[in-house]
């Protein structure tokens, strides 16, 4: 099949084999940009740290100097790269997704790559799934706007890149399908679900070649527990419901605080702030993966469990609420673990020994606190299945999901942090029922290429073609100064066949052939009537037309 048979069959909303892989392309293409953004990490990392994101090893004050000048360099890569291509992460992700069909600008690929590797190589408190997440989305959705795809199957491209982004960081392809679904896209389409899952076990494969079969949270193992463990997994459930709530608030109230200073500021002041808090107590600095080695080793420290939660809720309020690109998830997951492993020291007033249970709780600690601060309770349920390695996990950690996403969305009103941050930034993240139905259908899978073209032709010859051939579309080109301009040529049914001018001229707008149907209803639904016509790599070479009654037949085939 050559090219623009290619673009005619993904222009459908239907699974085939073309769009299968286009899904393994761009999720290998994703993988390879995230698998290139950790090893850059850990090559840095390898410079002054004995083990990857263990701060815990440099002298005090060469922690307290690494983020000030990881936030020089970050404020280094947005300046040439231009301030306004700042915006970066999974909220804008999210918003690009719905309403530019995964179109990710270049120049916010390049400050979200470098200045993610400087954020998680200097000791933010920032998670590496943002990162993933836009580079994810970019790495692909380019390949889509390289080859010229119609842009309802970019969009599904973008997200089979998000999950092949989030399969290459975490090694959790079945949680990155989820994530997708439930948080990027919002929506359950069979034929966006096959090639995002084909993307996601690429992801999978070529990390685990990297990286290995394991993962961070490797050192957690989930081990059965007595049937009257379950009473005490609500209250647990609340608990992290009740802290998601108080992050998120929290979280918006530093963006809210600090929005009157500039970037450089904020950037600045996130890297001493950061700086102060790891010179004390280096275990709080990273993405959040180092905690689980500190909950493993000393399970029983009440003080050391509760310091680093303390700092590191601190930390990641400072430099995700002051700018520093990165994600939310990682230090939840670090947090969700911590508190996790506090949760399970009252049960040692009944029991001699907590420690087998350790791993348990922090594995149900970072599902219940990623549910309600994501509203994601099945990505994080199918997260804490496939990093325990266990299904056994799933009845405890509904257990736990249910609670802390219930408490926090109905006795404390609390929303996603992402639609609160794209609510903060005016950016949109919802279409009409109508619109989201028509941008996944291209406008090749409807058009009407059966036209007849008129270059500047007398009326006469167009009405005897008509007479000749009634059900055949008329387009007549007409050059002028300012360009060609495209009408459709109609019989006027409220002339009387005697008259001597019994066509009517609608003038046609353009759409590109990478279109999709959305763009054609909005030029024609103010008027309820007309035509566009479909264009190649100009406008003067036209493809097909598309007219309101055909629209409006599409719009009621898949109504009934």
């Amino acid at each position: 099949m050559n090219l623009q048979g290619l673009r005619q069959e993904l222009a459908h909303p239907r699974t085939s084999v073309q769009l299968c892989l286009l899904g393994i392309v761009g999720g290998v293409c994703a993988a390879v940009v995230i698998i290139l953004f950790r090893l850059t990490i850990e090559l840095l990392q390898g410079l002054y740290l004995q083990q990857g994101d263990n701060f815990t090893t440099m002298d005090a004050v060469d922690r307290f100097i690494l983020p000030i000048i990881g936030a020089a360099l970050i404020l280094l890569f947005a300046f040439v790269t231009g301030f306004k291509h700042y915006r970066m992460g999974i909220p804008y992700v999210i918003h690009r997704v719905k309403h530019r069909y995964g179109h990710i600008p270049l120049r916010t690929s390049i400050n979200q790559f470098f200045g993610g590797v400087v954020a998680l190589a200097s000791g933010f408190s920032v998670g590496r799934e943002g990162p993933s997440v836009h580079l994810g989305a970019a790495g692909s959705s380019f390949l889509g706007q390289w080859l010229k795809l119609p842009y309802n199957s970019i969009r599904i491209l973008a997200g089979c890149g998000i999950a092949a982004g989030i399969s290459a960081s975490f090694n959790t392809p079945f949680a990155a399908v989820i994530f997708v679904m439930e948080v990027v896209l919002r929506e359950y389409k069979i034929h966006i679900f096959i090639p995002v899952m084909l993307a996601a076990a690429c992801g999978s494969v070529l990390t685990r070649l990297v990286f290995g079969e394991g993962s961070e949270l490797a050192l957690l193992n989930f081990g059965q527990f007595n049937n009257w463990f379950y009473l005490y997994l609500i209250p647990v459930g609340v608990l992290l419901g009740a802290m998601a709530t108080l992050f998120n608030n929290q979280l918006m109230n530093m963006i809210r605080w600090f929005r009157p200073l500039n970037m450089a500021s904020r950037l600045l002041l996130a890297g001493l702030l950061t700086g102060m808090v790891g010179y004390l107590l280096p275990q709080a600095m990273g993405s959040g993966m180092s905690s689980i080695q500190f909950v493993v080793s000393s399970p029983d420290n009440l003080v050391l469990l509760f310091a680093i939660l303390a700092a590191k809720f601190l930390l990641t309020l400072i430099a995700l609420g002051l700018g520093v690109p990165g994600g939310v998830i990682g230090p939840v997951i670090g947090m969700g673990v911590l508190t996790g492993a506090i949760m399970l020291l009252p049960l040692g007033l009944f029991m001699d020994d907590t420690s087998a249970y350790t791993g348990t709780f922090a594995l149900l600690g970072m599902a219940g606190l990623l549910s309600a601060v994501l509203h994601a309770p099945l990505a994080a349920l199918s997260a804490a299945m496939e990093l325990s390695l266990s299904p056994q996990i799933i009845l405890p950690a509904m257990l736990v999901i249910v609670p802390a996403y219930v408490t926090s969305t109905q006795l404390f009103k609390n929303r996603s942090i992402f639609i609160r941050q794209l609510d903060y930034q005016k950016l949109s993240y919802t279409t009409s029922s109508i619109r989201e139905h028509l941008q996944k259908t291209g406008v090749m899978a409807e058009a009407n290429k059966d036209f007849k073209l008129f270059q500047d032709s007398p009326e006469q010859l167009m009405l005897n073609h008509l007479q000749q051939q009634p059900t055949d579309l008329i387009v007549l080109a007409q050059d002028f100064e300012i360009g060609m301009q495209y009408s459709l040529v109609q019989f006027d049914v409220s002339l009387s066949p005697d008259q001597s001018h019994p066509l009517k001229y609608v003038v046609m707008e353009g759409v590109p052939a990478q279109a999709t149907l959305a763009e054609v209803y909005e030029i024609l639904q103010a008027g309820r009537d007309g035509a566009v016509y479909i264009y190649e790599d100009t406008p003067s070479d036209i493809v097909g037309v598309i007219t309101w009654n055909g629209l409006r037949a599409q719009l009621m085939k898949e109504q009934y």
